[in-house]
């Protein structure tokens, strides 16, 4: 479960993590009185869950009531990212001289959790990673034991962060593990992590991600949920009780098995595309169930083209050519291309069902995301 910024630094700051002076507001008129309660200048901020809202438009720094009603204004109800923003924080202007980066997460390969510090905070941190890995200090965690002293000064002093707020960063990445364990959290982070003028810190964003078969242990947690506007893609797929989460790619993906679908997303990443989702429709999928699956990925904007991956066991290949078609041929004109692969129970029967005007078929897996990821980069143009 993914908690909103401002549900999340609500928690942040019960644990006594500084975090600047906010309120939620609905309506632009709410948000204006906050800016004015508050005190100018305000950010005024989407709250929505998705990276890079300030690029795309959603968080505007303003200094009056003029500005504020005007950035109120095109921020709510905008669409920001398939997120329509019903809801902003307004939050206390930060006067920062440097933006850090702390955060808890699992690191599978090392089967610990690890702790992690930046001096280039404010920015994407997976970006960070990926172009300068050693500007992140890592330090990894016996979860018998917990996180000790001297690994968050360890980590704090390894990023190279100044003297004179180590303590304060250190502190801080302390709280977010213990915050981490306490709340079975998949994610904990802060970036930026602000440090002010005077030598002190404030947590400028938060981001707190809850395992979520462990909500029976967090009512408090659980009733965030029932807040959290889930986005209309996973309201689709919770009423169509499918395993589906939403990725940032454009090559739509469907399979049966989390495995299977697991295994396409990453050939997806192989072959050079991006996966926009990963949708599992389970086993022994009849023809509606189908329907409904390219219903929902057809549904994601951002999707260029289909993969849709299907191994018959105790799902038919000729149930799931059926649904194929059923789907595709209520369309005028296809909205997407999709590539289909079909192998186990049945399947030489479904391949004769496909109606191949409507999908291109192939005949391994591999040819079928290569495929994939060539019509999404075409459409992309």
């Amino acid at each position: 479960m993914k908690l909103h910024e401002y549900q999340a630094k609500q928690v942040f700051a019960d644990a006594g993590i500084p975090t600047p002076s906010s309120q939620l507001a609905e309506t632009v008129d709410a948000a204006v009185d906050a800016a004015d309660d508050i005190g100018y200048p305000v950010a005024i901020k989407a709250q929505v869950q998705v990276g890079g809202r300030g690029k795309a438009g959603g968080i505007k720094l303003v200094d009056d009531a003029e500005e504020a009603r005007a950035a109120a204004e095109d921020i709510l109800g905008m669409d920001l990212k398939g997120y329509t923003v019903d809801r902003v924080l307004v939050e206390e202007a930060v006067d920062f001289t440097n933006e850090l980066y702390v955060g808890v997460t699992m690191d599978r390969g090392e089967g610990k959790p690890v702790a992690m510090v930046s001096t280039r905070g404010g920015v994407n941190i997976e970006e960070v990673a990926a172009e300068d890995p050693d500007a992140i200090a890592r330090e990894h965690i016996d979860p018998s034991f917990g996180m000790h002293p001297y690994q968050a000064r360890k980590a704090v002093y390894d990023a190279g962060v100044d003297r004179e707020v180590a303590g304060d960063v250190a502190s801080v990445l302390t709280t977010l593990y213990e915050l981490w364990t306490e709340k079975d959290g998949s994610d904990a982070e802060i970036n930026p992590l602000m440090v002010t003028s005077d030598d002190e810190v404030i947590a400028a964003d938060a981001v707190m991600n809850i395992d979520e078969d462990a909500l029976f242990r967090h009512p408090d947690l659980a009733e965030m949920q029932d807040e959290a506007a889930e986005d209309d893609l996973e309201a689709k797929a919770n009423e169509y009780g499918f395993d589906y989460v939403r990725l940032d790619g454009n090559v739509g993906i469907i399979g049966n098995g989390a495995g299977l679908v697991m295994t396409t997303l990453d050939l997806v990443d192989y072959y050079g595309g991006e996966p926009a989702n990963f949708l599992d429709i389970g086993g022994g999928a009849k023809a509606e169930r189908v329907t409904n699956a390219l219903d929902m990925v057809f549904s994601d904007e951002n999707v260029d083209a289909v993969v849709f991956n299907i191994f018959g066991g105790i799902t038919r290949g000729d149930e799931v050519a059926k649904g194929i078609n059923t789907a595709l041929e209520q369309f005028d004109e296809i909205p997407k291309r999709v590539v289909v692969r079909l192998a186990g129970t049945n399947a030489e029967e479904g391949m004769e069902i496909l109606n191949t005007d409507l999908v291109t078929v192939e005949a391994t897996l591999e040819d079928a995301v290569q495929r994939a990821v060539e019509y999404a980069e075409e459409d992309s143009q």
